[in-house]
């Protein structure tokens, strides 16, 4: 089951000066960058009240980032909500229609187990889904 949302995804051309755009914007700094070479990003994280904004910088010509900044310009990439089991989620959003990106879990930045569906089953808004990592 959703429990709620965990970011939202925003893809940038350049994170450090994105970086020093929206700390001034949120008034806060970034807690963390995070390279996820398996998906050739570069990721910063801040924390805006309850909610956090991910910032993602293409770090390969062929990456997902790259491909959508190439055709639609820097923007909002995605939303992503919490499960508390990410594997139970994908196979009832599955029963329920919805066409899965991954067909398994992959390992995302900020200590997560991640998962996307595609947008042309959810409106168009590319979401994602969530699981902390078991430490």
């Amino acid at each position: 089951m959703i429990k709620k949302i965990e970011h939202i995804g925003i893809a940038v051309k350049n994170i450090n000066e994105s970086n020093q755009l929206f700390e001034k914007l949120f008034g806060v700094q970034n807690y963390k960058i995070e390279a996820v070479e398996s998906e050739g990003v570069s990721t910063s994280f801040f924390m805006v009240g309850q909610t956090k904004i991910e910032l993602l910088e293409a770090t390969t010509e062929n990456s997902a980032i790259a491909k959508f900044i190439e055709k639609k310009g820097e923007g909002i990439h995605h939303i992503a909500f919490e499960v508390d089991d990410i594997v139970a989620e994908m196979q009832r959003l599955k029963n329920e229609g919805f066409e899965l990106i991954h067909q398994q879990p992959k390992d995302g930045a900020d200590n997560k187990r991640i998962c996307f569906l595609h947008p042309k089953f959810t409106n168009s808004v590319l979401v994602e889904l969530c699981q902390e990592k078991i430490k």
